[in-house]
């Protein structure tokens, strides 16, 4: 991303918005200092990520009834799968009748709940056959209370009476807190994450709450599993120094401020200020993951109807669009209106798919397309003045440029053509929205709370 402006008033917005929001803390941005991770795996460089909860995918919660859907997520356009925690839960201390997926009782077995490793390892060859990636969520930092290794006393941090505990600062009853400063401790969770790609062919990992567990780790254990073959690695966190061991991190600032807008407390100058100090502030290689959802979004903070309203479909756009990796979680492709229980069953109501073919657009979209691609691979990001609740802005890469268009106010917007640097020609792109051509004078009407997505043809 390049050309952008008011810096000044960038960071002061952006420092105020960290100030107030559960954002990841303060690091030192100089771009210089960060031995970023340049060689993502070649795979990677288009795609796209979606996110599994097995346990309410299905009525049956199983590795082989998701397995049942992998044509039609492929046919979509998704690379990546990335699957919540397949391993057993706790027990002791356990939250709800089923347990946090993040309360890890054996790094090396699969929730009988799911299936047999057996079934898992047929979910990751048949994912690999149509041509899609697996990764799996690691809990690092802490495991259940009954986990074996707890026969390790010293492997976790204790409290002054020699007792276990949960991680500090925390509710998390459910799990206690491992102490990286044992080595052993450190070499057994290295050689569970080898176990998985050697034994299993899994891709890579995402690796929950990855800012809790020192840097250093993360460089040893990347360059182990890359000895073993290419991975791809997911950090949940926010610092750009993440990205000496991962391939992508969580945008997270982001995905704050755009609820915002639609709840009409904040308007896109805030996100124009965002995407400025992004550039600054992350190498040109860091994938970054943009979503309007995820497991954790959708369990505590709303369904897409709730935060976004009546213009969901235009946020869905422009995460998609840009900048980074595009995240879809599972039920947003058939308009995902209830939030799911995180400690019991609550499947997802599949119903109509009506954002099938919608998300199959953005996805295929991207994946053709190199101004849409991730780091390095994309293209620069040039963002236009426009009226208020409105915002446009357009990816260029060489000869190919996408142009998106969002009119999130309840009147129709005269888009002119020329203003935005886009031939009247219209034979010469492709409109991806339901638009018709432009006008004879050189401008598209985009209706109240819609969008407007055109590029090359």
């Amino acid at each position: 991303m390049n050309r952008f402006k008011n810096l000044f008033l960038a960071f002061i917005t952006i420092s105020t918005l960290m100030l107030s929001s559960c954002a990841a803390p303060e690091v030192d941005t100089n771009e210089a200092q960060i031995d970023a991770i340049t060689a993502h795996p070649e795979w990677s460089k288009n795609a796209s990520i979606y996110e599994v909860n097995i346990r309410q995918y299905s009525e049956e919660g199983t590795f082989n009834a998701f397995r049942e859907d992998l044509p039609r997520l492929e046919a979509m356009g998704v690379d990546i799968l990335w699957l919540m925690p397949i391993h057993p839960i706790g027990e002791k201390n356990r939250k709800g009748p089923l347990g946090s997926y993040y309360s890890i009782q054996d790094y090396k077995a699969v929730n009988p709940n799911f299936g047999t490793e057996e079934d898992f390892k047929a979910l990751v060859s048949e994912a690999h056959d149509l041509g899609m990636k697996v990764i799996i969520d690691w809990v690092a930092n802490h495991t259940a209370w009954d986990n074996p290794w707890t026969e390790n006393k010293d492997w976790y941090e204790l409290d002054e009476n020699g007792n276990f505990i949960p991680p500090r600062g925390t509710d998390w009853t459910d799990v206690i807190q491992l102490d990286y400063e044992n080595e052993e401790m450190r070499a057994a969770m290295t050689d569970a994450m080898e176990y998985w790609v050697r034994n299993f062919g899994v891709d890579g990992y995402r690796c929950d709450v990855a800012g809790m567990v020192p840097l250093d780790f993360w460089k040893g254990v990347r360059a182990k599993l890359d000895d073993i073959k290419p991975v791809f690695m997911l950090a949940e966190d926010e610092g750009p120094e993440m990205h000496e061991a991962f391939d992508m991190t969580y945008a997270w600032s982001y995905a704050h401020i755009i609820r915002e807008i639609a709840a009409g407390n904040d308007d896109f100058g805030t996100l124009d200020s965002l995407m400025e100090v992004e550039e600054t502030k992350f190498p040109e290689s860091a994938y970054r993951m943009y979503f309007t959802t995820n497991h954790d979004e959708n369990s505590w903070n709303g369904t897409d109807p709730g935060m976004y309203g009546d213009n969901f479909e235009n946020f869905a756009v422009l995460s998609a669009t840009i900048d980074g990796m595009p995240l879809i979680y599972n039920g947003q492709e058939s308009n995902l209106d209830k939030q799911l229980e995180f400690f019991e069953k609550d499947e997802i109501e599949w119903k109509d798919y009506e954002y099938q073919a919608f998300y199959t657009m953005l996805l295929q979209l991207k994946e053709d397309n190199e101004a849409l691609w991730n780091g390095q691979y994309g293209g620069d990001l040039n963002i236009f003045e426009s009226p208020e609740q409105t915002y446009a802005y357009k990816r260029v890469k060489g000869d190919d440029w996408v142009f998106v268009y969002l009119n999130n106010s309840t009147e129709s917007i005269n888009v002119p053509l020329e203003d935005y640097e886009i031939p009247v020609d219209a034979s010469t792109y492709e409109i991806y929205s339901e638009q018709l051509p432009p006008t004879e004078n050189g401008y598209f009407e985009v209706a109240p709370n819609s969008w407007l997505l055109i590029a090359n043809d």
